[in-house]
C-alpha cells in the first residue's frame, strides 16, 4: 500500500501561484511515476500532469502546459506541482496518484493509477 498526502492548496487571486506537494509513504518511491489530477465542482476528474521515475520525463495537459511544472525530490519522497499564472478555471480539488507497480508509466486515465491521496483544495478567485 502506498499512502499519499497532498498539501499546499488554498485561495489565490487570478494570476497568482501555488505549489502543491504530494508526500508518499513508499520506501521505493523513486521507482514510481506520479500523476496529478483535479476535479472541479460538478465535473469529472481531469488529468493535469505526470512525472516518471526519471525526473526529466514529464507530461502535461494542454490546459496547463507552460503554466504548471511537475517535479520530484526523491530524497524527501515528495512530488511537487508548481502552478503559476493561475486562472479561475484551475479551481478544484487536486489529487496525486501512483500506479500499482514500480517502473510503470501510466497514461492520462485515472484507471491507470491505483493509489490516491485525499486531495487538496485550490480556489482561484478575486
Amino acid at each position: 500500500q502506498v499512502q499519499l498526502v497532498e498539501s499546499g492548496g488554498g485561495l489565490v487571486q487570478p494570476g497568482g501561484s501555488l505549489r502543491l506537494s504530494c508526500a508518499a509513504s513508499e520506501r521505493f518511491f523513486s521507482r514510481y511515476a506520479v500523476g496529478w489530477f483535479r476535479q472541479a465542482p460538478g465535473k469529472e476528474r481531469d488529468f493535469v500532469a505526470r512525472i516518471s521515475w526519471t525526473a526529466g520525463d514529464t507530461y502535461y495537459a494542454d490546459s496547463v502546459k507552460g503554466r504548471f511544472t511537475i517535479s520530484r525530490d526523491d530524497a524527501k519522497n515528495t512530488v511537487y506541482l508548481q502552478m503559476n499564472h493561475l486562472k479561475p478555471e484551475d479551481t478544484g480539488i487536486y489529487y496525486c496518484a501512483v500506479p500499482g507497480g514500480s517502473y510503470v508509466c501510466p497514461g492520462k486515465g485515472g484507471n491507470d493509477y491505483d493509489y490516491w491521496g485525499r486531495g487538496t483544495q485550490v480556489t482561484v478567485s478575486s
